[in-house]
Formats: structure tokens, C-alpha cells, sequence
């Protein structure tokens, strides 16, 4: 019984990586990749904005060496967003304008059609993760800053999400 709850807790620890080629000829397409064992611990500690390796992003073939990406975004377990200029990795309620997480506009139905109206000075206190990652983050955003020898969709197979074996 230990040992399944090891393997439970084994399983918790993983990013689901979202890699976005920011190459004109690829269109901003995304790929989708999960991030476990060794190389979860990798990101633990780094912040929004921060440049990694692309080795530490997924296994065997699929590693992304000689690539270089920033991190760019996430969220935790609940959907929280994370925020880059929220220090720490804790949940936070800020009150905050139209930006990351609120649109700063009200919806209004009037006779049928609906109607957004832009208040001036609209602000809303909402939930936000730090720009931490820690153990409770379970979507990195990932941007490519530098390309590798072997393009992404030669890497992925040209699909939008990657082969799961």
C-alpha cells in the first residue's frame, strides 16, 4: 500500500509544457509535451521570464537540445493564472485594472443584443499565482528564444500534440 502511494505522488509531479515556435514560417503553432522525473525539478524555483535549456523539456527523442526557452506564463492545479509582477509562488487577491486575468469590461443585455461597456476606472480583485514555479504549478508556457539545429515540427511529427508512447 506504501509503495501506491508513492507511485500517486509520483504522478502529481509533472508540467504539462505548452512550447510556442515563435518562427514566422511556423505561424506561432504550440506543442503540448509533459514535463516529469529529473527534469520537473529543473523548473522548480525559476521565475517568469527566465531562460532555459531545452534539454531539460522532454525525453529521448523528443528533447529539445539546443533550443533555448523562456518561460512565459502558467498556472496552478485549480487554473489560477500565474502572474509575472506577483513576487513569490503563493496564491494572492489583488485588486487590479484591465490586463492579465480581467478584461475590465461589463456585459449588459439590452433588448435582446448584448453590449460590452468600458467603465473608467473598473477594478476587480481577483486570484493570482507568483511568478514562482513551485509544486503546485501544473502548466508552463514556454517560448522558443533560440531554435535548435532540428525544427519543431520535424521534432513533434507535425502534429499539434506530441506522441505519447
Amino acid at each position: 500500500r506504501a509503495a501506491a502511494l508513492g507511485v500517486l505522488d509520483m504522478a502529481d509531479n509533472e508540467f504539462v509544457a505548452v512550447i510556442n515556435d515563435t518562427a514566422p514560417e511556423n505561424n506561432g503553432r504550440s506543442y503540448s509535451l509533459n514535463i516529469s522525473g529529473s527534469n520537473y525539478n529543473q523548473f522548480l524555483g525559476k521565475k517568469i521570464g527566465d531562460v532555459v535549456d531545452g534539454i531539460f523539456v522532454g525525453e529521448g527523442e523528443n528533447t529539445l537540445a539546443g533550443y533555448k526557452l523562456s518561460i512565459s506564463g502558467g498556472s496552478d492545479k485549480t487554473g489560477t493564472p500565474m502572474r509575472s509582477d506577483l513576487e513569490g509562488g503563493t496564491k494572492k487577491s489583488i485588486l487590479i485594472t484591465a490586463g492579465t486575468g480581467f478584461k475590465g469590461h461589463k456585459i449588459v443585455n439590452k433588448k435582446g443584443n448584448r453590449y460590452r461597456y468600458k467603465e473608467d476606472g473598473m477594478r476587480m480583485r481577483r486570484n493570482f499565482r507568483g511568478n514562482v514555479i513551485t509544486t503546485d504549478t501544473r502548466q508552463l508556457n514556454l517560448k522558443v528564444v533560440e531554435s535548435g539545429n532540428k525544427a519543431l515540427a520535424d521534432i513533434f511529427g507535425g502534429s499539434d500534440e506530441s506522441a505519447e508512447d
